[in-house]
Parts: C-alpha cells; structure tokens; sequence
C-alpha cells in the first residue's frame, strides 16, 4: 500500500515537471516568434529608434529567469517544497542527535 502511494507521488511530481517544461518550451517559442516580429516592425517603420531593444532584453530576463526555476538552477528564496525540504533536514538533524 506504502509502496503505491510513494510510485503515485512520484508521478505526481514527474507530471508536475514535465508541465514545467512544457510551459518553459511554450514560453521560448512565443519569444522567438514575438521578438523578431518586434523587430522587423520596428526597422521598418521607425528605424531611427531602435525600441525593439527593450522588449528583447526585457522579456528575455523573464524568459532566463523561468529557465533557471524550471531547470532547478534558481536555489534562491523560498519555493514551493522549501517548507517541506526544511522540515525534513530539521527532522534528520534530531534524529542523528539522538541516535
């Protein structure tokens, strides 16, 4: 019984994940569709000033930053299973005090 809950939470997470990407790769592609689109308009109907460049970093900060979260690169603050990982780290910490 233990062992079914523990394979259905590991799906669980595994689903979570690949949604994660899913919406990452969502994400890039809108980007490189959108961006060189801004881009064309931009040199084409007001070349003097060249406002594409504030979309493109912009959007390309948001779009690095969503990269770092989905990949686990973004260690930083306070996320979703940091509660649950302190408690844990809290927990084995005792119990090696103990033992």
């Amino acid at each position: 019984m233990e062992k079914n809950h523990l394979e259905t939470q590991k799906y669980q997470k595994a689903k979570q994940r690949v949604k994660a990407m899913k919406g990452f790769y969502n994400h890039l592609t809108v980007y490189c569709i959108v961006i060189p689109t801004l881009i064309f308009v931009n040199l084409k109907f007001e070349p003097h000033f060249h406002w594409f460049w504030f979309s493109l970093i912009g959007w390309g900060i948001g779009l690095f930053t969503h990269w770092l979260k989905v990949f686990g690169f973004l260690k930083i603050g306070f996320g979703k299973n940091w509660e649950e990982n302190k408690i844990k780290e809290i927990m084995a910490a005792q119990n090696s005090k103990k033992g």
